[in-house]
């Protein structure tokens, strides 16, 4: 019979939105004052290092059983923990956040150009917007985030 695949909280469970809480501050962007927007971020940071943490603490624990040397543990444990840091990074802060802030940036441009509306209204509907697209970011930047770190940086650190 077949393990069930353990759950990253992280990762597999709507948990994994808390890191795009800067994605709604750039969404918020045009409505809000920029301290808002970076708080945005220092929340998606601290969603980030929590699983930089958790993955670290479970590499630490699965090895602990098993007898190794102090540096090879300590070695993995770091590996653990920076392929964590840089995939959030990438995966929840970085390309999210750049997006957003684009589409956003083109959607308010675009309402400027083609209509009529008043600020106040394009500034809300760009909100909207954004916000409307960040369930639909989600996947596929987690999935081109994994492919290139697994064509990349992964073949550095995972030669044995």
């Amino acid at each position: 019979m077949e393990q069930p695949k353990e759950v990253d909280i992280y990762r597999d469970t709507p948990l994994r939105f808390m890191g795009y809480t800067n994605e709604v501050g750039e969404a918020f962007r045009p409505l809000i004052h920029k301290n808002w927007v970076n708080l945005s971020y220092v929340a998606a940071s601290l969603y980030v290092l929590a699983d930089v943490r958790d993955k670290a603490v479970k590499m630490k624990n699965s090895l602990s059983a098993v007898d190794h040397s102090s540096s090879s543990v300590n070695k993995k444990v770091f590996i653990a923990g920076a392929d964590t840091l840089l995939w959030q990074t990438l995966a929840s802060i970085l390309i999210p956040g750049y997006t957003i802030n684009r589409l956003c940036a083109g959607n308010y441009y675009l309402l400027k150009k083609a209509t009529k509306l008043p600020k106040p209204t394009r500034k809300y509907i760009t909100t909207a917007v954004g916000l409307l697209c960040i369930p639909f970011i989600v996947h596929p930047i987690d999935e081109f985030t994994t492919y290139a770190m697994d064509n990349s940086v992964r073949k550095w650190y995972h030669k044995e």
